[in-house]
């Protein structure tokens, strides 16, 4: 029984996910996927590409993530298991790709320049 390791990112946060045959465990640090995730949306997001390709409950998942918030986080590990999924079934990835879920978003935070607020917003100006 091999196991595929991907990797997953969304924003700052990266999802080593690791897949293999069993009885669909999704372990998260260490931790019940539904204990590390408080709602249903997150819930969702990691179960995703499960329900997609319809093989809810025939992989184990093991991850391994860390940085940025919950919901980049969740959608680093739905990357992970969409990619990991397409490594063991090529078939997969004609139900995968339409919805979106292969798609790496490359929308990252702006950095702040100097003599300005944030990213975009500037200092009040004063015309006297």
């Amino acid at each position: 029984m091999s196991v595929t390791h991907t990797i997953g990112r969304r924003k700052k946060s990266v999802a080593r996910v690791f897949l293999k045959e069993g009885s669909g465990v999704i372990s998260i640090n260490k931790k019940d996927y539904k204990d590390y995730f408080d709602t249903a949306a997150l819930h969702y997001k990691v179960e995703q590409a499960f329900l997609i390709t319809e093989t809810t409950g025939k992989y184990d998942v093991m991850v391994n993530v860390d940085g940025g918030g919950i919901t980049g986080q969740a959608e680093a590990i739905r990357l992970g298991i969409s990619r990991g999924l397409c490594v063991i079934n090529p078939d997969h990835r004609i139900a995968l790709k339409p919805e979106g879920v292969l798609t790496r978003d490359p929308r990252m935070v702006e950095r702040k320049k100097f003599g300005q607020k944030k990213a975009r917003k500037k200092f009040q100006f004063s015309k006297r």
